[in-house]
């Protein structure tokens, strides 16, 4: 920055780092999707008080495309940014962990807020007419973001804990709500009103009793969320390492995308994303070992329980 006259006004800005040595838990949730649009003259006046998720028409009481744009913009900027090594997500939030020894943007809070949040932001706008080709964005949608950081590692299981607990019941309510209101008839008043006062167990009895839905052979995509976790695969042998060289595979890391269900570990679908082929380098023994490629998973399995965190030893210990 050139030194002038009016460079006392950077005097002004305060410093807002993180603290260090702290697991950094950026969070954000979709702003405009229950924002009033009485300012908005473009719709028509019937829409006047409508949300964002009836105004583009999603289903009820989970709309597939609309889970899948959110875990599409997610994984992008897991892709972007390395130090994120874990990812939840639900509705219309999600959930980054950036490890301990982070130094992104210097730690600085702010920074990294309004980065991420405006990356998955215009993420989610890219991407938009994938999942929604026949619905136009009616508006811009807006995301608002924060960090807290958290000290220990039992703090962080217990933040994914309670956000998958959130969408459970969160879920069970939203299913048994429209489940009413769609098959059985009733206004959304009637339906708030039936549903005032239950619990878990009583939700379970009336999908079944009444609509003949078990709740816990619906998608585990609604029932657990999504999660997003980075790992490495095992290091190539180095004659695999030849044969690739020899082929059209970069030598460089490679990212890949992985998804699989709940029940089986073995990803169904995998998107692999190529660096540019680097130069040949003067070391052939350097060139000749091949780095781990990075995987970014795609999960739909309980987070709670010890079950994720013991098959990933490593994951928080950075």
């Amino acid at each position: 920055m050139a030194n002038s006259k009016y460079g006392y006004v950077k005097n002004f800005e305060l410093p807002d780092p993180v603290l260090p040595d702290t697991f950094m838990l950026f969070r954000l949730d979709g702003h405009s999707f229950h924002r009033f649009l009485n300012s908005l003259a473009a719709l028509p006046r019937s829409d006047a008080n409508t949300r964002f998720t009836d105004v583009h028409g999603f289903e009820k009481p989970n709309d597939v495309r609309a889970l899948e744009l959110m875990d599409h913009a997610a994984r992008s900027v897991m892709e972007e940014y390395p130090d994120i090594v874990l990812a939840f997500g639900e509705s219309d939030e999600y959930s980054f962990l950036l490890k301990r020894s982070t130094s992104l943007y210097n730690r600085r809070e702010s920074k990294i807020v309004t980065t991420l949040t405006s990356l998955f932001t215009s993420c989610y706008v890219l991407y938009w007419p994938k999942y929604f080709p026949d619905k136009p964005l009616q508006y811009p949608p807006s995301f608002d973001g924060r960090i807290v950081p958290y000290p220990a590692e039992r703090h962080i299981r217990d933040y994914f804990a309670w956000r998958q607990a959130d969408t459970h019941i969160n879920n069970l309510y939203n299913t048994t709500f429209w489940a009413l209101v769609q098959q059985g008839g009733q206004t959304t008043t009637e339906a708030h009103a039936t549903l005032r006062g239950t619990f878990s167990k009583d939700k379970h009895e009336i999908l079944y009793s009444r609509f003949k839905i078990n709740y816990n052979q619906l998608d585990a995509r609604y029932r657990k969320g999504s999660i997003l976790v980075r790992e490495e695969e095992p290091e190539v042998p180095e004659a695999q390492s030849e044969a690739r060289s020899e082929g059209q595979a970069p030598e460089g890391p490679m990212t890949e995308t992985m998804t699989a269900s709940s029940t089986d570990a073995t990803p169904s679908s995998v998107v692999l994303t190529e660096p540019a082929q680097p130069k040949e380098k003067k070391n052939k023994k350097a060139s000749k070992k091949a780095k781990p490629a990075t995987l970014i998973v795609l999960l739909h399995c309980d987070i709670i329980k010890d079950d994720f965190w013991n098959e990933r030893p490593t994951l928080l210990a950075h």
